[in-house]
C-alpha cells in the first residue's frame, strides 16, 4: 500500500468518525432521557389535574359538598386538559416524524454519494483494463 492510499484511508476514517459524532449529537438533542422525563412529568400533571377535577365533582354530587365553581366548569376544564394533552402528543409525534424524514434523507444522500464514488472507481478500472489490453497488443 502506498503512502497516498494510506493517507486517503485515514482521511476517510476521520470523515466517518466526524459523521458518527454528528449523528450522536443530533440523536441526543432530539430525544434522550430529558425528553422522556419531561413527557412523563407532563403526563403525570395531566392525570393528577383530571383526577382532582373528578374527585371534586364526585364530592359535590355524592357527598353534597359545596364547591364555589359552576357545575359544568370541571367538565369543561377536563375536556380542555385532555385536548391540550392530545395537542402535546401530536406535536411530539410530528417531531419524531420530522427526525425520521431527516435521517432517511441523509441516508439517501449518502447512498447517492457512495453510488457516484463506486461508479467513478468502476470507470477508472475500466479505463485501466482497456489501457492494459492496448499495451499487451
Amino acid at each position: 500500500m502506498t503512502q497516498t492510499e494510506t493517507d486517503a484511508l485515514r482521511e476517510e476514517l476521520l470523515r466517518f468518525q466526524t459523521e458518527q459524532e454528528q449523528i450522536r449529537r443530533v440523536l441526543g438533542q432530539v430525544g434522550g432521557s430529558r425528553s422522556a422525563r419531561r413527557d412523563r412529568t407532563v403526563t403525570i400533571v395531566f392525570i393528577v389535574a383530571i383526577s382532582a377535577l373528578f374527585v371534586v365533582d364526585m364530592c359535590r354530587h355524592v357527598l353534597g359538598f359545596t364547591v364555589p365553581l359552576p357545575r359544568l366548569f370541571s367538565l369543561q376544564l377536563g375536556v380542555l386538559l385532555v385536548s391540550l394533552k392530545i395537542v402535546w402528543m401530536m406535536r411530539n409525534q410530528s417531531r419524531v416524524e420530522h427526525f425520521q424524514f431527516w435521517m432517511l434523507n441523509s441516508i439517501e444522500f449518502r447512498l447517492t454519494s457512495l453510488t457516484k464514488t463506486i461508479q467513478s472507481i468502476e470507470d477508472r478500472l475500466g479505463e485501466e483494463e482497456r489501457e492494459g489490453m492496448k499495451s499487451n497488443l
